[in-house]
């Protein structure tokens, strides 16, 4: 790792912008991971509150927007280039439903979190969400290599901006 490297990804460079969101899922997973034995030995505290509040933002708002970019832009532009990837573009399609059933469970978890200081978690829903992103994003990372190498660098330039556009504050939404 390179400390001095201040440059920020962008939408102009769409694949390295998944990757940096897998980094965020990564450090949010190894959280979930910790959470079961952190709470065993100091209770509920407003460390695992902030914590879970976190997570279940990036969660709400981040990953399916994330999903949303591979499956509306990257996976099919892939496919387009690299018909070879059809079969682990599929099995990434089935890992979304699971990844989106596991997520839930989490989410549940946390929300008796939050309204029972004294609710010890299900560490089983916890250890099922890490693992299926541990299995997950290794798969996808060696797809995002083969865009790399495939996939023109205009027809990249355009799923970026459509990538952007998808995080746009809505009319509705603004202030």
């Amino acid at each position: 790792m390179n400390l001095f490297n201040t440059r920020s990804v962008t939408f102009d460079e769409p694949i390295e912008m998944l990757y940096a969101c897998h980094g965020k899922v990564r450090r949010f997973c190894e959280q979930v991971g910790m959470l079961d034995g952190y709470i065993a030995e100091n209770g509920r505290n407003d460390i695992v509150l902030r914590t879970i509040r976190q997570i279940a933002q990036y969660f709400d708002v981040a990953a399916p927007l994330h999903h949303e970019d591979e499956e509306l832009d990257y996976f099919p532009l892939l496919l387009r280039y690299a018909p070879q990837a059809q079969a682990d573009v599929d099995e990434l399609l089935r890992q979304h439903v699971v990844l989106h059933a596991n997520w839930a469970a989490v989410a549940d978890e946390f929300a008796k979190l939050e309204a029972d200081e004294h609710y010890r978690p299900d560490a089983a829903a916890f250890q099922a969400f890490v693992d299926g992103y541990a299995v997950h994003l290794v798969l996808e990372e060696g797809l995002f290599e083969l865009g790399k190498t495939h996939i023109p660098a205009d027809e990249l330039a355009r799923i970026g901006k459509n990538m952007a556009q998808r995080r746009k504050p809505r009319p509705s939404e603004s202030p």
